[in-house]
């Protein structure tokens, strides 16, 4: 077993058009003046990189891991949220999740883009030496999650066979370049729990590249055993959101959520530490496991503000990454073996 990588910051959340939050080495100053070694760069945000270019050039990318390195930080990964859900959206949420593609595209333009976009953040997660690209898988079924009205069958197998073709080239392309798809499993995606990820292993004959980035948040939302998710998965987890949740069920409201806001949903995210996640037994599961990636913290809390939450994770984050051990506590009173003296110690001749 070897060491989690750590603290890292998503940065996603914390971008915005005045300092110290509105390009790369300012931010990176911000977040590396908290603690954390690593950051987590958003592909669509031109204000921390240009995918084009990091995408062609090989140079370019090293630049920008040169600028970080001055200022004791590297690149976690690479992520590719937003494109991911671009790429399988139904028509029912094409104009609520218009933000995140060009205007005017169809089903067949959303597509097109989509895969280029992921396949430019690949080559660019090559270019920098990354493992994982992470994302969310779009969802052409999602409106069926509940089973009223009914499904007709075959139509959940329909659709994981699209994404599946949909994901292909994507996937194929980071099968060749050393890298793993990383899917955070969210609400909203196709591939949102076990469940679903087997469905989508199945379809794609296990591709070596379809990965895991795991967030425990989303999985206590659901009343998902988040833990045992680590123990039944674990090879396929390649990325890491340490992000916290909390799930406060009442007479009014439960996992659907009443439509309310996040402040009065039963199920909320919160700041590290402050939510019902077991951060020491996930890090232990995911240290047994062999994860050796990095422990990056997302932060979207409907309480605490960016900066404290910030403050507070690279402490947390550290204070939970594990040293695995390389002996036994007990090797101290253990002693030379052989089939003799074991076969003495069973009280056989």
């Amino acid at each position: 077993m070897s060491k989690m990588q750590g603290p890292g910051i998503f940065l996603a959340q914390f971008l915005r058009d005045q300092e110290p939050y509105d390009n790369l080495k300012n931010i990176g100053s911000w977040v590396a003046s908290l603690g954390y070694k690593g950051v987590q760069i958003p592909t669509w945000d031109k204000r921390v990189i240009d995918l084009d270019k990091a995408a062609e050039s090989k140079a370019y990318c090293e630049d920008v891991q040169a600028s970080l390195d001055k200022i004791g930080l590297q690149v976690t990964e690479l992520a590719a949220h937003l494109q991911g859900q671009v790429l399988a959206i139904h028509t029912a949420y094409e104009t609520a999740f218009g933000a995140f593609y060009p205007e005017g595209l169809d089903d067949a333009g959303r597509l097109e883009w989509a895969t280029g976009e992921l396949i430019k953040s690949v080559k660019a997660s090559a270019h920098m030496g990354l493992k994982a690209v992470p994302v969310l898988s779009g969802g052409l079924a999602w409106h069926m999650i509940y089973p009223w009205p009914q499904r007709p069958a075959g139509l959940i197998d329909m659709a994981f066979k699209e994404l599946y073709r949909r994901w292909k080239p994507v996937l194929d392309t980071a099968q060749d370049e050393g890298i793993t798809i990383a899917f955070e499993l969210h609400p909203g995606s196709d591939i949102y729990d076990g469940a679903t990820f087997e469905m989508f292993m199945d379809v794609s004959n296990n591709h070596k590249a379809a990965c895991l980035n795991y967030d425990p948040s989303h999985f206590l939302l659901q009343q998902l055993d988040y833990c045992e998710f680590i123990q039944l998965y674990g090879d396929r987890i390649t990325a890491f959101h340490v992000k916290d949740a909390e799930f406060q069920p009442s007479g009014r409201v439960g996992v659907y959520g009443g439509y309310k806001s996040w402040s009065k949903r039963a199920g909320r995210f919160r700041s590290l530490g402050d939510g019902q996640v077991d951060f020491t037994r996930v890090f232990t599961l995911l240290t047994e496991a062999g994860y050796n990636g990095w422990a990056v913290l997302e932060w979207e809390c409907c309480v605490k503000s960016p900066e404290q939450g910030a403050a507070e994770g690279a402490p947390f984050i550290a204070q939970h990454i594990i040293e695995a051990t390389e002996v036994a506590f007990d090797d101290f009173a253990g002693g030379k073996s052989d089939d003799i003296l074991n076969k003495k110690i069973l009280g056989l001749s």
